[in-house]
């Protein structure tokens, strides 16, 4: 298990449409995370606009990234987020840089 952590910037004119979106994510798409090693899952939003992502993964942050890379379901909602984020040079999880753990208290 890999702890894994990353940084967003969604647009602060559309964090409300945002979070809506997460209050119902679609199904498929959950079930996807879980089968490529995404557990305990979170997103943190400040008011500007970083998003901070947090994840356990079941190997690592690339196998995950990879895992999900090869499911129709994930292209769908990355392209139909993708307008809701700052700077994007691809789709959101193709701008995932993983942050390096320098603390961690059990």
């Amino acid at each position: 298990m890999e702890r894994a952590g990353f940084l967003l910037k969604v647009r602060k004119e559309r964090l409300d449409e945002y979070k809506k979106h997460h209050e119902a994510v679609w199904p498929e798409m959950l079930d996807a995370l879980r089968r490529h090693g995404w557990h305990n899952y979170s997103l943190f939003l400040t008011e500007d606009g970083m998003l901070f992502g947090y994840f356990e993964a079941a190997d690592s942050f690339q196998a995950s990234l990879d895992g999900m890379a090869t499911e129709d379901v994930n292209t769908r909602w990355q392209t139909f987020m993708a307008e809701y984020f700052e700077d994007l040079p691809g789709l959101p999880d193709e701008s995932m840089v993983q942050l390096e753990q320098v603390f961690h208290l059990e």
